[in-house]
């Protein structure tokens, strides 16, 4: 999850760990500027109105909870939160997987969606933002887009059922829903903090700020307990014969009902701030006048002025002009920040989809590929006080001046180091993977299920040196170049002196398997298509063929049922959850038998011969044709511990240090500006993968230099940029402006009203 700060001047934090505990709610109130009373006094000191008179009592008093200064309704307030953040996160979770398994989209496809839907709940916080300030305040929007935000989630649960139409219909009721999902989500961002910070009286700053602890916790509770359940519910849930999405995005449609409603019972106790205009379309149409006007006033006879901002001084006040200034001084240094974002981001979807190749099993418990992401949340709360408490100190004792620019820097390499740490990992993932298939190239192998040893020989290809033991495990594919896309290829059989000869036409892109066997006291063979890839989400893939001289039915476990024919006939290939599997049966004419294929690995494929049947049970053989995934998925923790270090010195120290380097009234134009550089950061993954598929260790590789590059860029940046204090800086601004008001002179207007 993203770690945002809140500056402890403003909520009147007393204590470290509340410092950093109230972080996250700072980038969403501050949109909207909670503060009722500063908020007024800047809109008055701007020329605004007053406040609306009507359906909000703004100095109601909620009844206190046991006694103390905290009111009633932030309980309310809380457990909203804590639903709400269960259910975006939750369904967030499996949402990749769920795209690839569900509606079998490749893998830059489904990243591709998922970031853009990540991109539009980051878009749509300002939308949420207008209308609160402008429009309806905050309590009716929290409850407006909530509904919104509870029919995103009922349609989307409702798409994933699989018996509901054919895949178009389920493409399209997901995407409906997730659209209203990401409305929902990203238009209460800005206010549930905001109204939470609402319900408090100015002189209780302190209960104020233990408040945004509690909600920072509530938020990291939600986040950190559904990014473990949700995949349980996913995985190892099953419904309508797989796994069970429908209840994965069901559960925190559940949640978010249960948010909505939680948040409606406490209304009778909330205080309900009025609109009060939203000071990033105030900030907006003064660039955008100061832009026009300048261009509309290009002659040389027109004296310049210090500031391209200065020509927005005929219709704004000369103080939004110079904390207009001050902004964008800070978002100028946002500029290279979206890349540190495009490499977060993909903890739900590359990295997850890197999961779904390892080894997932821990020894007492086998870990969902998508309950990973859990590790984020929880690292969090362990770094937040490790930092604090004893690496930022010790690194003060060491008289290293450690600014937030050097943080913010440090924690962009921890990110590009977590990147160059899964390329690493998937190169050795790799290992285990099918060669890739080129046009006019063909796999080929051989399984000798005779007695004796067999000497295949291809016409005009110089495979196959050694004789084939009878019942060898076969080495690694062979390579065939074909002429073409098909190609009949003449094989010869050398069995005890006696040559054999078959012809076979051979498709390219295709991995086979040529069966050798005795039939009727001759020697025969049979070429067959076996799997391209390892199969997917970490399943094990299984084939029979049947040796006996009559047909066979094969239970493997309570649900799979696989007929098989006599005489070396094979089944295709059905996918099973990695587990043992010794209790199967094996039914045939003369009777039931026990079939035990033992354990069926992760990301493996595998052939099992029926060679014969004796003592009640049935005798097989079993080959590997794909190997398991042999790299363990706690290799992906050292990434995760370097990226979520990463997050808590570069988004915690950094919307601290813009936060504090703009003027109060414009600190919810920043935090606008912040939550926009994560969505720009999920368009650049979105970008990446559809423009510039590679293999994903290159992709890896190319983040984290892109990475180590905006830091250096963003370093430069920092190492120029001075700190000023904003109070100061308005002063200075004001003494200016007084110096210069008596050189100004008239301009040409243009038809622009001035």
């Amino acid at each position: 999850m993203h770690a945002l700060l809140l500056n402890p001047q403003a909520v009147g934090v007393s204590g470290t760990w509340d410092f950093y505990s109230a972080h996250i709610c700072l980038a969403y109130s501050a949109v909207l500027g909670w503060c009722t009373s500063d908020s007024w006094g800047h809109a008055k000191e701007r020329g605004g109105d007053d406040p609306p008179k009507g359906d909000f009592p703004v100095q109601k008093k909620s009844p206190k909870l046991c006694g103390s200064n905290y009111p009633l309704s932030i309980a309310f307030i809380v457990v909203n939160e804590f639903c709400e953040r269960f259910s975006y996160y939750g369904m967030r979770a499996v949402l990749t997987l769920y795209f690839l398994s569900f509606f079998h989209w490749d893998e830059n496809l489904s990243t591709a969606v998922y970031h853009a839907f990540s991109a539009l709940c980051y878009f749509t916080p300002v939308i949420g933002a207008i209308m609160a300030d402008s429009w309806l305040g905050k309590y009716k929007t929290i409850i407006y887009l909530s509904i919104v935000y509870v029919v995103g989630h009922l349609i989307k649960s409702v798409g994933a059922i699989p018996s509901l139409g054919n895949q178009v219909v389920h493409v399209i009721l997901s995407m409906v829903g997730l659209f209203l999902i990401a409305l929902g989500t990203g238009g209460i961002k800005p206010c549930v903090s905001a109204f939470g910070g609402d319900q408090f009286e100015e002189e209780h700053t302190s209960e104020r700020s233990k408040f945004f602890s509690i909600f920072y916790l509530s938020i990291n509770a939600g986040s950190l307990i559904s990014t473990f359940v949700t995949p349980v519910l996913r995985g190892d849930v099953k419904c309508f014969g797989e796994d069970c999405y429908a209840l994965a995005f069901g559960v925190p449609a559940a949640l978010m009902v249960l948010a909505l409603v939680v948040f409606i019972a406490g209304s009778g106790l909330y205080r309900k701030t009025p609109p009060q205009g939203n000071v990033l379309l105030e900030v907006c149409k003064c660039i955008g006048f100061a832009i026009k006007n300048r261009l509309k006033n290009r002659s040389r006879q027109i004296p310049k002025r210090d500031h391209w901002l200065d020509w927005a001084s005929e219709k704004y006040s000369k103080q939004l002009i110079g904390e207009v200034k001050m902004v964008t001084r800070v978002l100028f240094l946002f500029i290279p920040l979206p890349m540190f974002w495009a490499l977060f981001d993909q903890q739900g979807s590359r990295w997850t989809l890197q999961a779904t190749k390892m080894n997932a099993d821990f020894g007492i418990y086998i870990l969902q590929p998508d309950q990973m992401q859990f590790l984020n949340p929880l690292l969090i709360l362990v770094f937040i006080p490790i930092f604090d408490l004893w690496l930022y100190p010790l690194i003060n004792m060491c008289k290293f001046n450690f600014t937030p620019i050097r943080k913010m820097a440090t924690g962009m390499i921890l990110a590009g180091m977590a990147f160059g740490l899964a390329a690493i990992v998937e190169i050795k993932i790799n290992e285990t993977d099918m060669p890739r298939l080129v046009p006019e190239e063909s796999l080929i192998r051989v399984l000798n299920l005779a007695k004796n040893p067999v000497q295949v020989t291809i016409q005009g290809r110089d495979l196959f040196q050694q004789p084939v033991e009878a019942f060898q495990n076969p080495t690694e594919y062979s390579k065939l170049i074909l002429n073409g896309e098909h190609q009949n290829l003449h094989f010869t059989l050398q069995h005890q002196g006696s040559p054999l000869a078959f012809n076979y036409t051979v498709k390219e892109k295709s991995v086979y398997s040529l069966i050798v066997f005795e039939a009727e006291g001759s020697l025969s063979s049979r070429l067959i298509t076996d799997l391209e890839a390892k199969p997917e989400n970490g399943l094990a893939a299984v084939r029979f063929i049947n040796g006996l001289s009559q047909d066979v039915n094969l239970t493997i476990d309570s649900k799979r049922f696989i007929a098989v024919q006599k005489n070396y006939s094979a089944s295709e290939y059905s996918l099973l959850e990695r587990d043992k599997y010794n209790n199967g049966k094996c039914i045939t004419e003369t009777g039931e038998f026990t079939l035990e294929l033992g354990l069926l690995d992760f990301g493996a494929s595998y052939t099992i011969v029926i060679t014969n049947v004796s003592g009640g049970a049935v005798k097989t053989w079993k080959s590997e044709d794909i190997k398991a995934n042999n790299v363990h998925m706690a290799w992906q923790l050292p990434q995760y511990v370097l990226i979520s270090a990463g997050e808590v010195m570069f988004s915690i120290t950094g919307l601290a240090f813009s936060y504090s380097q703009s003027p109060a009234s414009m600190k919810s134009v920043l935090q606008a500006g912040w939550l926009l550089t994560v969505a720009v950061g999920n368009t650049l993954v979105l970008v990446v993968a559809q423009a510039a598929p590679m293999a994903q260790w290159a992709e890896f590789v190319l983040f984290t230099v892109l990475l180590f590059a905006v830091c250096v860029i963003f370093s430069i940046m920092g190492y120029f940029y001075v700190s000023v204090d904003p109070e100061d800086l308005e002063e200075k601004e004001e003494k200016r402006e007084t110096l210069s008001r008596g050189n100004t002179i008239n301009l040409v207007t243009q038809k622009t009203k001035l």
